[in-house]
């Protein structure tokens, strides 16, 4: 009898922390809450990017290309490196 009331009561409380957490996320109060919350988000990401120092891009012709690099490269085939190895 008392294994059976002990299930029952952390069966009604895990029922009863689960109805109460879904009753507060869907009310009225915690939507409105929420979507303030979200809103001032938006107006402090806004104030901040006024604030934001551009620097001047200094990174125009940077790279150095050669020019014709006439070496000779020596091709190596696959097999021929294994044979060699032997």
């Amino acid at each position: 009898m008392i294994k059976e009331l002990k299930y029952f009561f952390y069966l009604l409380t895990i029922f009863l922390f689960v109805f109460f957490c879904v009753k507060y996320y869907f009310s009225d109060d915690h939507i409105k809450k929420s979507y303030r919350s979200k809103e001032n988000i938006d107006l402090k990401i806004e104030e901040y990017e006024k604030k934001i120092v551009l620097l001047k891009n200094n990174t125009e012709n940077i790279i150095e290309y050669p020019e014709n690099s006439n070496k000779k490269k020596k091709k190596y085939f696959f097999w021929n490196l294994i044979n060699q190895n032997d």
